[in-house]
């Protein structure tokens, strides 16, 4: 089954960028920085989401992420489906903080559960076929709206409508050029229907 060890954002300033994720989130291994001019605008199509246990980790995450120099598109709130914000990073990654939990069970913990890469596609189903004959096995459908799939590295792969995405996210859909974004994985490179490359985890740990 295929994983994802690993994603590599594409940065003005590698050095400028690591001071900020160091800062806010402290994700180790599974975030890389490369430096990239390659010219991009608008939303790129992805989000990457940090779940975590409960309300007072969302607002921890926050409020480091805007300390440290994040913009904030979304305050963290009470929702159905549990309680959550979206910051943007200075590199211009929109980054979603969320909890299932709507309520606190003690302080925050300082953890996060998942790494999960939302990327926004225009056909749900063409892409999610896609991935299945890439070897992914699908944890969760929702026809042509969301596939979420099995999980078995540090980073968990989803995708969702682009326009949907961009809702979610507080941002307008449109956008063009790089995605600014590299996905390790498991299996050989490859640039999925929507533009997303993909490398080896070998390759990506190289840069």
């Amino acid at each position: 089954m295929t994983s994802i060890a690993s994603v590599t954002l594409e940065v003005a300033d590698p050095a400028v960028a690591d001071r900020f994720y160091s800062a806010a989130f402290g994700l180790g291994d599974r975030l890389r920085l490369r430096a990239s001019a390659a010219p991009t605008s608008g939303f790129r199509g992805f989000t990457l989401s940090l779940v975590v246990p409960q309300p007072a980790d969302v607002d921890a995450f926050f409020e480091a992420a805007v300390r440290a120099g994040a913009t904030p598109l979304k305050p963290a709130a009470r929702s159905l489906w549990g309680y959550g914000g979206v910051v943007q990073a200075p590199d211009g990654t929109i980054w979603q903080l969320a909890s299932s939990s709507k309520k606190n069970t003690g302080p925050a913990t300082g953890r996060v559960d998942e790494v999960v890469l939302l990327l926004g596609v225009e056909d749900v189903k063409a892409s999610k076929q896609f991935y299945v004959d890439h070897g992914l096995a699908v944890g969760k459908s929702f026809g042509s709206k969301y596939v979420e799939f099995a999980a078995e590295g540090p980073v968990k792969l989803a995708l969702y409508k682009r326009r949907g995405l961009a809702k979610v996210a507080g941002v307008s859909p449109d956008g063009t050029g790089s995605h600014r974004l590299t996905i390790a994985g498991d299996t050989g490179p490859f640039t999925d229907p929507d533009g997303f490359a993909w490398t080896t985890a070998s390759e990506s740990a190289a840069v």
